[in-house]
């Protein structure tokens, strides 16, 4: 009984240290971005995989409905995702939905994801080729991650990093972290045009 109320404990400990250290100046800069992009009537479009797609099609809902910004994640279409990675392959699934959606340079590309890719390891390698075909349609490319030394942190133009407070629980902390900030994000007087219900 003591080591499971340990945990707890030191969960929301670190839950605490994450919202403390978190570099605020990041999640302004993605607020730049992403006024940006509404005032040129752009388009988000968020990748994710795993925990992060969850969170992306959420980020979808508020983003469309709290800050009226057209947005899309291609992980809400199931059979469309999952005949092109039966058909073509997991590496090219997100790149090639973003071209027949006629991705360009007023859209953005807003990764979620732990560690952001990384071609040695040949993981996620979907969001790294979707990163590259945005900047060369010379688009914005901003995400919210867990790892300093992924491809999502190394080449996108705003991102946020969330402090690694413990390596075992780099992933729940990331994932619960992505939700706390694009909250902030879709609540922000900059972004937000509609009340919530509640």
């Amino acid at each position: 009984m003591e080591s499971k109320k340990k945990h707890i404990n030191k969960y929301f400990y670190q839950v605490s240290k994450i919202a403390e250290m978190i570099d605020k100046n990041e999640i302004n800069k993605l607020v730049k971005n992403i006024a940006r992009i509404k005032k040129k009537s752009g388009r988000i479009f968020f990748l994710g995989v795993g925990g992060s797609a969850g969170n992306s099609s959420h980020a979808v809902n508020d983003f469309r409905k709290l800050c009226n910004i057209e947005s899309y994640a291609p992980t809400d279409n199931v059979s469309e995702l999952t005949a092109r990675i039966n058909d073509e392959g997991w590496e090219t699934s997100f790149v090639d939905w973003l071209k027949v959606s006629r991705f360009n340079s007023k859209d953005v590309i807003f990764i979620m994801s732990v560690g952001g890719g990384n071609l040695k390891k040949n993981v996620s390698v979907n969001l790294i080729k979707a990163i590259q075909y945005a900047k060369q349609k010379k688009s914005k490319v901003i995400g919210i991650i867990g790892k300093q030394e992924g491809y999502t942190r190394q080449h996108a133009d705003a991102s946020v990093l969330v402090p690694l407070v413990d390596k075992k629980l780099i992933t729940p902390h990331t994932e619960a972290f992505q939700a706390v900030i694009w909250h902030c994000l879709v609540s922000h007087p900059e972004l937000q045009k509609k009340k919530t219900k509640w």
